[in-house]
């Protein structure tokens, strides 16, 4: 047996105030965003905004639906939009904020698994790492330069 140390670097912000201009902008609209969540069941809402190697913002909130597994997060429908929109685009910067309607959210919410996994999908296939800022509905910002932070052993296209 051997062992495996995986190690990650996070740079951490204090508050939206702190950011480079140009992500407080993208935070600002990812916040915005966030309140046109359609999210009766969780409560819990989810803001994205995505900017483009092409100066293009693309924005995103999670849409839910009854038959759970048939909701989107917002990563995955911004993500998805950009996609759809923009093919030739890459995706520079990406800025996540999440809110609860029945508690206050200060801790950093990053993408869950299955955005992870779609993340991972565009940076691979652009070529470029994806820098993702995320936060709660306030306190620290955390910035990863690249989804491989986030999901060290991803699974991509050179596995099939």
């Amino acid at each position: 047996m051997k062992e495996i140390t995986i190690t990650t670097r996070f740079a951490a912000y204090n508050a939206v105030n702190e950011l480079p201009k140009d992500i407080q902008n993208l935070m600002e609209q990812a916040v915005a965003v966030r309140k046109n969540a359609y999210a009766p069941y969780s409560k819990f809402r989810v803001g994205v905004a995505i900017f483009l190697d092409n100066g293009k913002i693309v924005l995103g909130s999670n849409q839910e639906n009854a038959a759970y597994p048939s909701g989107l997060c917002a990563e995955r429908v911004a993500i998805f939009q950009a996609g759809a929109i923009y093919p030739e685009a890459k995706i520079l910067k990406m800025a996540i904020t999440a809110a609860s309607d029945t508690n206050k959210t200060t801790s950093p919410i990053p993408p869950c698994g299955s955005c992870r996994q779609s993340i991972a999908e565009y940076e691979t296939k652009q070529d470029t790492p994806i820098e993702i800022y995320f936060m709660g509905e306030t306190g620290d910002i955390y910035k990863s330069e690249s989804l491989k932070n986030l999901l060290p052993f991803m699974f991509d296209k050179k596995f099939l």
